[in-house]
């Protein structure tokens, strides 16, 4: 699914972060038409920011999209995220796992959203959906986007060591994005773990939320 629209209020992206965020939400989203057609705006927007490491990092992710045959990019995509929890994008997932903690999780995301005042469109997402909350965080409030961002920055963490281990460019994105926060990445999986250790498997009472905790989508075009 492709990141959320937002209506109401519009704010304007101006520093680095938010730029960087919202740009890893674009790369993170399923390869479309619309998200490839943007590789010429987004490579812009990169050139308009001062070289850090965040934007190195972004570089290898845009690169990847901007090189690569659209076909073989979503089945890629779909093999690495859709197809698998090891690279799963949502992020209360790897704090809560399949349980019934996850709804109250989900919820705090969905009110964060409301107590904004923007109007998110989920388009069939869960709204922990790492390209959502990003898009959340640059387009609409920064100031709760970096609070959830960094109140799941274990979970972050683990999805750029993930990402990492499988040798994915996509790695660079999550990376750019643990780099515009506050506080500082973990020096390993192991720490990253320590902070945000996955609960085990539990599906009693998941009903009353969402039984698409993990959506597996094979027929995305």
């Amino acid at each position: 699914m492709r990141g959320p629209r937002l209506f109401a209020r519009r704010s304007r992206a101006t520093d680095e972060g938010t730029v960087i965020r919202l740009i890893a939400s674009w790369c993170l989203s399923y390869p479309d038409d619309e998200v490839l057609g943007r590789v010429d705006l987004i490579r812009a927007a990169l050139a308009e920011q001062d070289d850090s490491r965040a934007t190195e990092l972004l570089r290898q992710t845009v690169d990847h999209l901007g090189g690569g045959d659209p076909a073989a990019l979503r089945r890629e995509y779909i093999e690495l995220f859709d197809l698998s929890k090891r690279h799963t994008l949502y992020l209360s997932y790897w704090s809560d796992g399949d349980t019934r903690r996850r709804g109250a999780s989900l919820g705090e995301f969905k009110q964060a959203y409301r107590d904004s005042g923007f109007l998110v469109d989920l388009r069939g997402e869960l709204p922990d959906h790492l390209p959502i909350v990003l898009e959340f965080s640059a387009r609409a409030d920064p100031g709760r986007g970096v609070e959830l961002l960094e109140k799941h920055r274990a979970a972050l963490e683990l999805i750029r060591f993930a990402l990492l281990g499988a040798e994915s460019p996509y790695a660079g994105a999550v990376a750019a994005v643990c780099a515009t926060l506050p506080s500082p990445s973990p020096p390993d999986r192991a720490t990253a773990l320590a902070m945000c250790a996955p609960a085990p498997t539990e599906t009693v009472g998941l009903e009353p939320f969402d039984p698409r905790l993990l959506p597996i989508n094979p027929t995305r075009a």
